[in-house]
């Protein structure tokens, strides 16, 4: 896979996050921050795979936001970045039934963020977003499945006019929706990275 200069550096830098969370939960499996860092860390870097590869990675990630409320039932951060892989599982999925249930848990997360955390703006907004789920998700899927939709990009280049401005705005809103999910989740992450001392990124 080609990555851009920023979209290297941006790999380095959460394999970095990877590499750091793995050794600290060698040292202490129990701490629910760290956990939580690693889950988000994976669910943020899902957005770079293709939705095949990008599903395993967000299930990897929920794996380790669940090991995290285990030991802290109501770590507001934890139940918030599990929300948004749901999210993710739910736009990526082929089955509308399947789809559904994830946006609905993902309101549960929300809510359950929100209760812990009534002043955080971040979670009620995404507590919009998923009550538009639904809706986008029919947009997404209007031409097929998701997978689909970005392939078809390079291969109807030759297509007429309107057909390519058509594959291109539904293409622009598949990524505009990852875009806000993965950036949301990428909050947390920088949170979480400040807090474990990972040099940042060189300024610009």
């Amino acid at each position: 896979m080609d990555f851009a200069p920023s979209d290297m550096e941006r790999q380095l830098i959460f394999d970095k996050i990877l590499q750091t969370a793995e050794m600290n939960y060698l040292k202490d499996p129990l701490d629910a921050d760290n956990l939580t860092r690693w889950g988000g860390t994976l669910v943020e870097l899902a957005q770079h795979q293709n939705p095949s590869n990008s599903t395993k990675m967000v299930e990897a990630g929920i794996s380790k936001l669940e090991e995290a409320l285990v030991i802290e039932p109501k770590k507001h951060d934890a139940l918030w970045c599990l929300g948004n892989a749901m999210i993710s599982l739910a736009f990526v999925s082929p089955e509308y039934d399947v789809a559904m249930s994830y946006f609905e848990k993902a309101s549960v997360y929300f809510q359950r963020a929100i209760d812990e955390d009534p002043g955080n703006e971040l979670y009620h907004r995404s507590m919009e977003v998923v009550a538009k789920g639904p809706e986008l998700y029919n947009e997404l899927h209007r031409h097929g499945p998701i997978e689909q939709n970005i392939r078809g990009r390079s291969s109807n280049e030759g297509a007429k006019d309107s057909k390519k401005k058509k594959n291109k705005k539904t293409s622009d809103l598949t990524y505009d929706v990852f875009g806000w999910i993965f950036l949301a989740v990428g909050i947390i992450t920088w949170i979480g990275m400040a807090k474990s001392q990972v040099p940042p990124p060189p300024p610009r």
